[in-house]
């Protein structure tokens, strides 16, 4: 086991108007993290995020949510990586994937953004693909709808009750990945 820190960083929008948008859900898997630890975010200005420190096994986890809008989440991020020293090969990005089916979760290290603007930010800002990241699917938008409008829609009925599930199922794919 490693004693350098992994980074967990949710990308979403700020606010209440995107708190339970699609583009969202990687803030609320990180919500069911937060639970599972009994921790809570506070506020980091250094890096214009929010911030709890927690241990999984022997190992110690930055659980932070950026500030920014997603299409320019890639600087708070690398700040911090920077301001806590943790290498890119150790930052999980939790974020919504529209390539995967509803409810499914992925993890994986690198690969392309399928045109995730919160995703291609991040990768520019550390000048590498090589991070991890838990996708985790929303679907594809119905008939001709705009991708960008359906990633800013609340979910269905439906589908926000089987979010807590979900999330937890990321969840659990992370803590195997982590211990």
């Amino acid at each position: 086991m490693t004693d350098s820190p992994v980074l967990v960083v949710a990308l979403g929008n700020p606010g209440p108007n995107y708190a339970a948008t699609r583009h969202n859900v990687g803030v609320m898997a990180l919500e069911e993290m937060l639970d599972r630890s009994r921790a809570s975010l506070s506020s980091h200005k250094r890096t214009n995020t929010e911030v709890a420190e927690i241990r999984l096994g022997s190992r110690k986890v930055i659980l932070a949510r950026t500030r920014e809008f997603m299409n320019l989440s890639g600087g708070p991020v690398k700040a911090l990586a920077s301001y806590f020293g943790v290498s890119v090969k150790d930052i999980v990005v939790l974020h919504d994937e529209l390539e995967l089916d509803f409810a499914a979760v992925r993890l994986r290290q690198g690969g392309g953004d399928h045109g995730h603007n919160g995703l291609k930010s991040v990768t520019k800002s550390l000048g590498t693909k090589d991070y991890q990241r838990l996708s985790i699917g929303i679907g594809r938008p119905p008939g001709r709808m705009d991708p960008a409008a359906f990633v800013l829609k609340p979910f269905s009925k439906s589908e926000a009750a089987e979010l807590p599930i979900i999330c937890a199922d990321a969840v659990d794919e992370l803590e195997r990945f982590l211990a």
